[in-house]
């Protein structure tokens, strides 16, 4: 390791596609046709997933989830809540910042290696397909 860089990691082409069958069939058991995108660490498109009934919106706020999910560290339901906060509520002017459930940082080894977006159902829906998936995925 140099004095002016360090090695970062990021979640492989392998790993995004298991995340996105995990996603799949944790929204099938939810009830809802999702809309799934996978960023790598740095917030680029890794993995995308659009089933045939979901939304034309859904694409871009599920992207945006799980680039504000990666950016962050911090899932995006974490992010309603410190939006209400003085402090940062300016943020929420920031482009692509998605303060809506259904994003989720994707770890390993204390790492962010991605994110996680979903969207197509209600923000209840798009947590727990993503707390499922992420569980089976093995976070």
């Amino acid at each position: 390791m140099s004095e002016n860089s360090f090695t970062s990691r990021s979640i492989t082409r392998e790993a995004a596609a298991r995340l996105i069958a995990e996603t799949i069939a944790a929204a099938a058991r939810v009830g809802f046709e999702p809309v799934i995108a996978i960023v790598d660490a740095a917030g680029n498109l890794k993995a995308f997933e659009r089933s045939d009934r979901s939304s034309y919106l859904a694409v871009n706020i599920a992207i945006d989830k799980a680039y504000t999910a990666a950016s962050f560290g911090l899932s995006t339901a974490q992010w309603v809540d410190l939006l209400d906060d003085r402090g940062a509520s300016n943020l929420r002017h920031v482009p692509r910042v998605m303060a809506a459930a259904g994003g989720f940082p994707i770890m390993e080894g204390g790492a962010i290696i991605g994110g996680l977006g979903i969207s197509g159902g209600s923000w209840a829906q798009d947590q727990e397909a993503g707390e499922e998936a992420l569980h089976k995925f093995g976070q």
